[in-house]
């Protein structure tokens, strides 16, 4: 498979200096193999998603953007915050919580619903609590843990939405701790995939929780829900969820030879077509792609246009190298560009995120990785300056028609 960058000829590839976008085609090495990733199956469940976790890179989407009711996958976005405390301190593994009246009736045995069957007024530690929460689902356990963290569901809510738009998490709407129906609580798959990949990324020490097998609380023992940890895949976490009104549900993740996929399934029928789906989707991806490098780490990727900037660039690189999973039969078109708003206002630090790398693979993203700026570019002269606002009020109709020739 060949990298290539398309480039323009004559007056074109010197306006395109100033425009700075810039394309990637991936070639087929078979001209008559198929333009799209597409299995050999189908699947059942009305949205999903395969994404590979060191690249990004989005091997397999079914509707992925639809937001969607979670049901207790909105309980990875709980253990979230819970992780981001006990990392910060705010919180300790041993510390004792308090079961309230309300944990106790609306997500304890009263309830009828997923819990741990803490009793009411019980002191349980913050690490059975995620155990509880994780791998029993406990309801009363995350009611717990919003209780003590934000006072009170509703507030807990508004911080896991705060996080959720940190995290890039566009579609998710969260309105309690638990998953339990909400008319309003929703996310995507492809933002339960991103979410996924932060808490094996950020939090490796609690990661393991996710697969735990099974977790025995006041002599009760429970087992994890989570069918893929039964399957000799490499299956390691993370969640299940149902309920009536959005089906069965699964985010899941498993490794085989040092590659990490991870699959979100949702809206399925039953748990049966939940498990199938997800097993056949980690299995197909692992026996059909393979890891390929496009830039090594610190390869200057592009260079962004600066107004009134000492330099008239800034060079851009990846926070690492950047991957791509490819087709191992080959056959598959990808086309790449920088995304940013420009020309860039100085000064810029070094490290500032200023652009994305997206490649395409038809009119779908495969993969996006952001872009920082590689050098410090201090503020111009006077005369710099003066030289880029002619430049950038003369420019506006040079890009449009750039434009327009990239698109043909």
């Amino acid at each position: 498979m060949q990298f290539v960058r398309q480039q323009a000829t004559g007056r074109i590839q010197t306006m395109l200096r100033y425009l700075i976008v810039f394309a990637l085609v991936l070639l087929a090495r078979a001209p008559e193999a198929a333009a799209q990733f597409a299995p050999n199956f189908t699947i059942s469940s009305p949205t999903a998603i395969l994404v590979d976790y060191a690249s990004g890179s989005v091997l397999y989407e079914k509707d992925a953007n639809r937001p969607w009711h979670p049901a207790s996958l909105a309980k990875l976005m709980t253990m979230e915050i819970v992780f981001n405390e006990i990392k910060s301190g705010e919180l300790k593994l041993d510390e004792e919580l308090v079961v309230s009246v309300d944990a106790w009736r609306r997500g304890g045995a009263p309830a009828g619903g997923s819990t741990m069957f803490a009793p009411v007024h019980s002191r349980i530690s913050v690490e059975n609590l995620l155990q509880g929460a994780i791998v029993q689902s406990g309801n009363d356990a995350c009611i717990v843990f919003a209780e003590a963290i934000a006072g009170n569901e509703d507030a807990f809510s508004r911080l896991m939405n705060a996080r959720a738009r940190e995290l890039g998490l566009d579609t998710a709407n969260f309105r309690n701790s638990t998953g339990l129906h909400d008319p309003e609580q929703e996310i995507s798959v492809r933002d339960l995939a991103k979410l996924a990949a932060h808490l094996i990324r950020t939090y490796p020490e609690f990661y393991r929780y996710f697969g735990q097998k099974e977790f025995t609380w006041n002599k009760i023992r429970q087992a994890n829900r989570n069918p893929l940890l039964e399957m000799d895949i490499g299956a390691d976490g993370l969640k299940t969820g149902n309920i009536k009104e959005a089906g069965f549900g699964l985010v899941g993740s498993a490794v085989q030879d040092g590659q990490r996929l991870i699959v979100v399934v949702h809206g399925a029928e039953t748990a049966k077509d939940r498990a199938n789906d997800a097993r056949r989707l980690l299995e197909w991806g692992f026996k059909s792609f393979e890891s390929k490098r496009l830039f090594r780490d610190g390869d200057v990727i592009a260079q962004a246009r600066a107004f009134g900037g000492e330099q008239r660039y800034v060079p851009l690189v990846a926070n690492g190298p950047v991957y791509l999973l490819t087709p191992r039969a080959g056959g598959d078109k990808f086309l790449a560009r920088v995304h940013y708003k420009g020309p860039l206002r100085t000064p810029v630090a070094k490290g500032t995120e200023v652009a994305r790398l997206k490649v395409y693979r038809g009119d779908r993203v495969a993969l996006e990785v952001p872009l920082y700026a590689a050098t410090d570019v201090g503020e111009g002269t006077l005369m710099q300056r003066a030289y880029d606002s002619t430049t950038e009020l003369t420019g506006g109709w040079v890009r449009k028609g750039i434009n327009a020739v990239l698109k043909r």
